[in-house]
């Protein structure tokens, strides 16, 4: 374990995603949230509370150190989370055991304070537009599907994999953000290039007292490939399948989510040809929810325009909405794009 990363001056605060409040104590906090220890401390042993309790008696003379060489008021705008100030009054108290009960709350940074995330084969808090809810038309039988599921996920409940399927530009991928939208709903978005480190994130996850949508976006995959198979034994539930906090949300443009589908092979064909179409219904027949997007048609893009538009088209509206689909085609994110011309 490494030691602990402290901001010794001023500038050093800035860079930090910072609540309102004096900085130097959020800032310790937040130290405390990445602690060398802090996933061990989700399972403490008396040696590890006999660490931590050192720890907090030395950063807390160290916070009264910087509180009077550099005393500052607010540094940020948003109100602090829970995390923070329980972290910030459990080193205030040079309580340990509080500590250890922030953390088995809420988890150690980033998931202690952030509700979406990346996975390149680490994981970061990501920041984006999180779409209205009222953004997508058109498929409200399949975004009620889609949200029952979900809410039976973070209730504890036994839920589906998703697999959202359909052309591009329908809102596949708006759908699946939508779900921030409920409350405790957590989003780890994965690179395709990270499929091969799934084990390490999950063994993470598992051990987080939040339940995670495991984001895979446009995922198209070759059963040649090797993230095929890392997928694959994710889905199938083998020894480091995914914890029960963790459902897999999945966009696609292909039905079976492959390049080359192939024919069924003839009766006294290469066994391995035969494996290969087993696993490729095994992996799209995981998905137990598999929610079709179809691509608009001429009214419902017109109606997708003034809905984004908020009024009603007039008639040279309508035709220039329709010239202007004339190259791109009928879809959600046309008659976005088309609106937004507008305004």
């Amino acid at each position: 374990m490494g030691p602990m990363r402290l901001p010794q001056t001023p500038s050093d605060l800035l860079d930090l995603d910072l609540p309102r409040g004096e900085p130097w104590g959020y800032a310790f906090a937040q130290c405390l949230l990445r602690a060398p220890w802090a996933w061990r401390a989700l399972r403490p042993t008396p040696g590890l509370m006999q660490l931590i309790r050192q720890d907090l008696e030395a950063l807390s003379q160290e916070l009264e150190q910087r509180r009077t060489a550099y005393p500052l008021s607010d540094l940020g705008e948003r109100p602090p989370h829970p995390a923070e100030e329980e972290a910030l009054a459990a080193l205030l108290a040079r309580n340990p055991e509080a500590l250890t009960r922030v953390l088995q709350t809420h988890g150690p940074y980033p998931f202690a304070l952030y509700r979406a995330f990346r996975f390149s084969g680490e994981v970061y808090p990501r920041t984006f537009r999180l779409p209205r809810e009222d953004e997508l038309i058109g498929y409200e039988a399949q975004l009620e599907a889609l949200k029952a599921n979900a809410l039976r996920f973070l209730s504890g409940k036994p839920a589906l994999h998703i697999l959202l399927y359909g052309a591009r530009g329908t809102g596949k991928s708006t759908a699946a953000k939508s779900l921030l939208h409920l409350p405790q709903a957590r989003m780890v978005e994965v690179e395709p290039k990270a499929l091969a480190h799934l084990e390490n994130l999950l063994e993470r996850l598992a051990l987080v007292p939040h339940r995670f949508f495991l984001f895979l976006d446009d995922l198209s995959l070759d059963p040649e490939e090797e993230a095929f198979h890392h997928l694959k034994a994710l889905l199938e539930g083998s020894l480091e399948g995914p914890p029960d906090n963790v459902l897999l949300l999945a966009t696609s443009n292909r039905r079976h989510l492959v390049r080359h589908q192939g024919e069924n092979p003839l009766p006294g064909a290469d066994p391995s040809a035969w494996d290969e179409l087993q696993d490729t219904l095994a992996l799209s027949e995981r998905f137990g929810l598999v929610l079709t997007f179809p691509p608009f048609d001429k009214t419902l893009y017109l109606k997708a325009v003034a809905h984004h538009l908020g009024r009603s088209l007039t008639p040279e509206e309508e035709r220039e909405a329709l010239r202007f689909a004339l190259q791109k085609g009928f879809s959600g994110r046309v008659a976005r794009q088309f609106a937004l011309s507008l305004l």
